[in-house]
């Protein structure tokens, strides 16, 4: 298999999907998310793809370092202009987080889950990182994803969290194949997204691989923590969480607090 992507399989993959849906590649970059938005100002058209074999400073959600050893994963932004309100722009997250899960599950078999919001999970051990992001000087979303492919190790302090592909499967898999299936599930999610501008047509099927729900949750709100159940998501794709303390329904906002598990990472 080669190290480096081949975009021309990858084009085919997304015939009849994303086909017009323009894919960029380089070798090496920063960041993916900062290479799409230089684009964005510069005048790129809605449905830019833009792939690399290497990140040098990738990041994840709250600045967090994501880096990977070059030709191991997949790591992608895709360039959107929604014709929605900015308020439902965090959904996309969501949307993607849903699209990852359905891709690698129809290319390899696996059975996937969601950490509410956007943690995809394998076996308990997440296996991708999503960063969506508004560029107000465009007025573009730029949705980053990397995909743990044929890693086969991982530093010490992510190997009780993180996994790949390879890791759960002990074998390789075509990075350019696994793209195209999330990228192709995307294509879709963001059709059936775009005819609301909220999780109404996905809600069901994001229900169906939450794993936190129905589970023990710590909501880390910094005003007030609390305990409780969590039971799914509304149509906003915000979680609710039945308090272990007053037994009433709190909805929960991604973009201000955390969620943790009560019995482990993915739940």
């Amino acid at each position: 298999m080669s190290a480096r992507l081949q975009t021309t399989e990858l084009a085919s993959l997304l015939s009849g999907t994303a086909e017009n849906w323009e894919i960029h590649y380089l070798e090496t970059v920063d960041s993916t998310n900062s290479w799409a938005r230089q684009e964005a100002r510069q005048g790129a058209r809605d449905g830019g793809i833009y792939l690399t074999d290497y990140q040098s400073a990738g990041r994840g959600r709250r600045g967090r370092a994501w880096e990977v050893p070059a030709g191991t994963s997949v790591m992608f932004s895709i360039l959107l202009k929604p014709d929605t309100a900015p308020e439902n722009l965090s959904m996309l997250t969501l949307v993607m987080g849903l699209s990852v899960a359905q891709g690698i599950s129809l290319e390899t078999g696996l059975e996937t889950g969601i950490k509410w919001p956007n943690d995809v999970v394998v076996n308990g051990k997440k296996i991708c990182g999503i960063l969506t992001e508004l560029d107000t000087v465009s007025g573009s979303v730029i949705i980053g994803t990397g995909i743990n492919i044929n890693m086969t190790s991982f530093p010490e302090e992510l190997r009780e969290k993180a996994t790949s592909i390879a890791a759960e499967t002990g074998r390789s898999w075509s990075r350019e194949q696994t793209a195209g299936r999330v990228i192709a599930a995307f294509a879709e999610n963001y059709r059936i997204f775009n005819r609301t501008g909220d999780m109404t047509g996905l809600r069901e099927s994001y229900q169906k691989i939450l794993v936190n729900r129905g589970n023990k949750v710590r909501v880390l709100d910094p005003r007030a923590p609390f305990t409780g159940t969590a039971l799914g998501i509304d149509d906003r794709g915000e979680l609710l969480v039945k308090r272990e303390d007053t037994g009433s329904v709190e909805t929960v906002f991604s973009g201000e607090v955390s969620v943790r598990g009560i019995y482990g990472y993915a739940v």
